[in-house]
């Protein structure tokens, strides 16, 4: 296994860590308390290249290796969760599909626009009774001609307000259960679709999660992922591919949170020495500090499977597990450490703190990224 970086990618790390620190994280107390991120800052990021990491160079995104792309979000995760969300969704759920499964025409149509930031993509998988029990879906998607009706109601879709295209998932057959469901390239401006609540989140603030609405819009023939009745299957397989880049993203902000730690235990001083000095203090941070390596590690072994074809159904759903458990390990830590402080809304710990919760509960549940390695574990076995 290697995971060395090319020079072109450590100087692109380099050039992110810089616009993190002088662009980002001065605006991240704005962007907390209105729940907004500035157009401008938006603007910087597209220039950036941040909106078309996933996407290949022909239809002009950078084309990274999963490696490549994980080393670029390690250092975004280190950054308000929000903004960094806005990136990750669109980098991962919602244009991967499209890359993996989509036909020369759908990638010509969606993926230049999608690369540049001009367009956002977001993917619509969770209803009312279909969160972990993804083939529950009751959106249904009936051929006519040459369309496909679209009726249905999805919940929690990150990006949901902002996003110009969406990768659905509807029923194109109930009575096949999983195997009648079927993935679909939706646009914003199709007739029939709507926004709807936008919902007030515990963290995230800036990224927005809304319920989305298909009233009777027709879906053309040409917009179908993949083929009629792989929905489900390709719906794994992208969240497989995103739970690299979420773990990853939670691998940057443990670091933050780490650096951050360290920092204060040896400014802050109790009992005449600094808080450092403190065994007990100590052993926190060589638990968090040992997580994060560990995670590090990991997250890279996996991303460099991927790149070489492998299946990673089990190691993705591990890696995701573990990711979670540690963010949130080590922010809890992070609070601890700093006391008083790490509780005010005024400095960044306790935004991290809210912002980790969610990493057990989105694209995957901590419960089912268990139920899936179970699931993987027997195939091995069998």
């Amino acid at each position: 296994m290697d995971f060395s970086l090319s020079p072109e990618i450590l100087q692109m790390k380099a050039a992110v860590r810089d616009f993190i620190a002088n662009e980002v994280e001065p605006q991240a107390m704005e962007i907390e308390s209105q729940d907004h991120v500035p157009e401008r800052l938006l603007q910087a990021s597209k220039d950036l290249g941040l909106f078309g990491l996933s996407i290949p160079e022909d239809y002009g995104g950078l084309g990274l290796s999963m490696v490549d792309k994980c080393a670029v979000f390690e250092e975004l995760g280190q950054t308000i969760n929000g903004y960094t969300t806005i990136l990750g969704a669109h980098n991962g759920i919602g244009s991967v599909g499209i890359v993996t499964f989509g036909t020369p025409e759908q990638k010509a149509r969606y993926l230049p626009r999608m690369a540049s930031g001009e367009w956002i993509g977001a993917f619509a998988l969770t209803e009312p009774e279909a969160g972990s029990n993804a083939a529950a879906i009751r959106s249904t998607a009936v051929k006519k001609g040459d369309r496909y009706v679209l009726n249905g109601q999805k919940i929690y879709i990150t990006n949901g307000p902002e996003a110009h295209v969406f990768t659905v998932m509807a029923s194109t057959d109930p009575s096949k259960g999983a195997k009648g469901i079927t993935s679909f390239i939706v646009e914003k401006s199709f007739p029939g679709f709507r926004v709807g609540t936008v919902e007030k989140k515990m963290g995230l603030h800036g990224s927005h999660t809304a319920q989305i609405y298909f009233e009777d819009v027709e879906v053309p023939v040409e917009n179908v992922l993949g083929h009629e009745g792989q929905g489900y299957v390709n719906a794994l397989k992208i969240l497989a591919n995103g739970r690299a880049g979420l773990a990853v993203r939670s691998l940057g902000s443990s670091q933050y949170l780490l650096d951050h730690s360290v920092r204060y235990a040896m400014e802050r001083h109790q009992f005449g020495k600094p808080i450092f000095d403190q065994q007990i203090i100590q052993h926190y941070l060589a638990d968090m500090a040992t997580e994060i390596e560990t995670l590090r590690w990991m997250t890279y072994r996996v991303a460099w499977m991927a790149d070489q074809g492998a299946n990673v159904i089990k190691e993705a759903a591990m890696l995701k597990l573990y990711g979670s458990e540690v963010y949130n390990r080590v922010a809890d830590r992070a609070v601890q450490i700093h006391g008083g402080i790490g509780y005010i809304a005024d400095f960044p710990i306790e935004r991290f703190y809210r912002d980790a919760r969610i990493t057990r509960i989105y694209e995957g549940t901590s419960e089912i990224q268990k139920n899936i390695i179970a699931a993987q574990l027997k195939k091995e076995h069998a």
